[in-house]
């Protein structure tokens, strides 16, 4: 009977020293790094028209093409147009690293023998078809990414957007460089969010060396404030100004100051139609 009770109280610990060790293992390999979400990368500048049929930089444009910086709807037309110069730079002027962002959530990550993670697949533009390459990297306390493309014929491998974030996934930056013909920095984007507030902030930034506008940004925040739940500051190096925008995501109501537009530090706002209307006191 001792004998029976020994080998099986052996067996028992044996048991539990297995289960340990797989434990122990599965905690050490927790698997890839989890991509970001896109409000880490992108400003929703199309919410400034919620519940119209044109997205934010097809209306700027027709602002500009259209309908004059006066009459009863510029307070609008020129939050539009301030703001779709961001717009312009990010969304148009870097579409193929933005394409490639959007483009990675839908894919399986491939283990490295080094521990990192790459996940790989192609994105098609207009009639291009490019290679791209995130790798993840876990560091000390965070994740360190990197996003390499390649188009046959034209560049390999090209590191366009590099960034790293915190292990919560609670703030982090990222670094976008020009193109591959011209590889200099040009965007920095740093960001931050409340993962149970359902809040964030993401601030673009000029950097290219040596550049007028080096210095210059958008820093823009969802406060789920009432009535304007999204903020802007966007401030102009070259003639160092700030247009403050803030507007409901819901409404589409909102307010815009700028001193060198308006010539004076007055909110000036507009209705969910972007009428011209006095603003609230």
């Amino acid at each position: 009977m001792k004998t029976l009770i020994g080998r099986t109280l052996t067996h028992l610990l044996l048991v539990l020293a297995i289960v340990l060790l797989t434990v122990a293992g599965c905690g050490n390999t927790s698997g890839a790094p989890t991509i970001p979400p896109i409000e880490t990368f992108l400003i929703p500048f199309e919410t400034l028209t919620a519940n119209a049929t044109s997205s934010f930089v097809s209306v700027s444009e027709q602002s500009l093409l259209y309908s004059p910086l006066t009459g009863n709807q510029s307070n609008w037309n020129y939050a539009a147009y301030v703001a779709g110069f961001w717009y312009a730079v990010v969304v148009v002027g870097l579409a193929v690293p933005v394409a490639a962002f959007r483009e990675s959530f839908h894919h399986t990550p491939v283990e490295q023998p080094d521990g990192s993670w790459i996940w790989s697949y192609s994105v098609v533009l207009g009639s291009a078809v490019y290679s791209a390459e995130l790798h993840g990297q876990f560091i000390t306390e965070g994740v360190h990414w990197e996003m390499r493309i390649s188009k046959e014929g034209e560049y390999e491998d090209f590191l366009w957007y590099y960034g790293e974030h915190s292990l919560p996934a609670t703030e982090g930056f990222w670094i976008l460089k020009l193109s591959p013909a011209d590889p200099i920095d040009l965007l920095r984007i740093d960001w931050s969010r409340n993962i149970s507030a359902g809040t964030y902030a993401i601030k673009y930034t000029n950097i290219v060396p040596g550049g007028p506008e080096n210095g210059g940004y958008i820093d823009f925040q969802y406060t789920q404030g009432i009535p304007y739940d999204y903020i802007c500051d966007i401030y102009n190096k070259v003639e160092n100004n700030h247009t403050y925008i803030e507007y409901s995501s819901s409404t589409g109501e909102g307010r815009i100051q700028d001193f060198k537009h308006f010539e004076d530090n007055d909110w000036h706002c507009w209705d969910s139609d972007r009428m011209n209307v006095t603003c609230p006191s």
